[in-house]
């Protein structure tokens, strides 16, 4: 087998207690690789924002630590942060700034150089070089997201966090998004995003971590979760309504629909025998008949919500 990438983001032990005694995180261990794309999926509280948060250095863990792009983030937090982008999920930027301005300032923040021609290199990639003088207060919704995005590229980070990138914006904007987010991998930059989307997800990630009520309960290849933990189903479509399933078909995971019409077989695609063959013999032989079938694949939701109620 080829090797992994090296990773960016190693995490360790990383837990994070408030005060009030509620436990945001608990010993959370992850490694992202250099290069991908990985998604962060969870219910709201689940813990998603806290983890970015830690790594990002602005909520300090209870316990474990976070190395990113090779420097700790307690030890040297300073190096660590130079090497971080952060889209944070509120659209807080400063509203009688240019657009120009607050991209060169963010990168002022982190102590580099002033260098107009990253900035401009930023901008068009953003689509927003046009916009450069203008007000951020004049600006839409989605153009201010892309400023966001800007001011968290403006110091040339190797990883960049996007929590909830898609929140609230339509989905042609979405798709713009998803587009810009593989060009900037495609650039160099390793991607870290939180998301409520299930399609952003499946269409995005290399690698898919789930989270819920703190604790990250898988992380796994995108083809290979969907594959391990992905149901297929085969419909098929009666001729004749059944009243009832036959007491010969009883312990097979088959369902027939509320209007009667409809039986849906259930499979693993994991398993050397699917029973397929032996279904449709079975119904040749009670008499029933189908007119069309079709299957589908389980979606990635379907999974995220089996994970979560299976850990609840």
């Amino acid at each position: 087998m080829p090797d992994s990438p090296p990773s960016i983001v190693t995490i360790r032990g990383l837990s994070k207690t408030y005060a009030s005694g509620f436990h945001a995180l608990r010993n959370v261990d992850l490694t992202i690789r250099r290069g991908e794309i990985f998604a962060l999926l969870g219910p709201n509280g689940a813990g998603k924002t806290t983890l970015i948060s830690i790594i990002c250095g602005i909520v300090n863990p209870t316990a474990g630590s976070v190395i990113a792009d090779g420097h700790d983030i307690a030890r040297e937090f300073r190096a660590a942060r130079a090497k971080i982008g952060l889209v944070p999920q509120e659209l807080s930027t400063d509203a009688f700034e240019t657009v120009w301005s607050t991209v060169s300032f963010s990168r002022g923040l982190f102590g580099k150089r002033r260098n107009p021609a990253h900035i401009e290199k930023i901008l068009r990639a953003l689509t927003l070089w046009d916009k450069k003088d203008a007000k951020i207060m004049t600006l839409s919704g989605g153009m201010k997201r892309r400023v966001l995005i800007a001011k968290a590229l403006s110091h040339e980070p190797t990883i960049l966090f996007l929590d909830e990138p898609t929140a609230g914006v339509d989905v042609e904007l979405r798709h713009e998004m998803w587009t810009m987010v593989r060009e900037l991998r495609a650039s160099g930059v390793t991607i870290i995003l939180t998301t409520h989307y299930i399609e952003e997800a499946q269409e995005m990630a290399d690698r898919i971590g789930v989270i819920n009520k703190g604790e990250l309960i898988v992380v796994e290849d995108k083809d290979v979760l969907m594959r391990k933990l992905g149901k297929r189903q085969l419909a098929l479509h009666l001729q004749a309504p059944l009243d009832k399933l036959p007491d010969t078909l009883a312990g097979l995971p088959l369902e027939l629909s509320a209007d009667h019409g409809t039986l849906t077989y259930t499979f693993d695609l994991q398993r050397d025998q699917t029973g397929i063959a032996e279904l449709l013999e079975q119904l040749g032989e009670l008499g029933i008949a189908f007119k069309d079938l079709h299957s589908k694949e389980s979606s990635l939701e379907e999974i995220f919500v089996s994970l979560v109620k299976g850990k609840s």
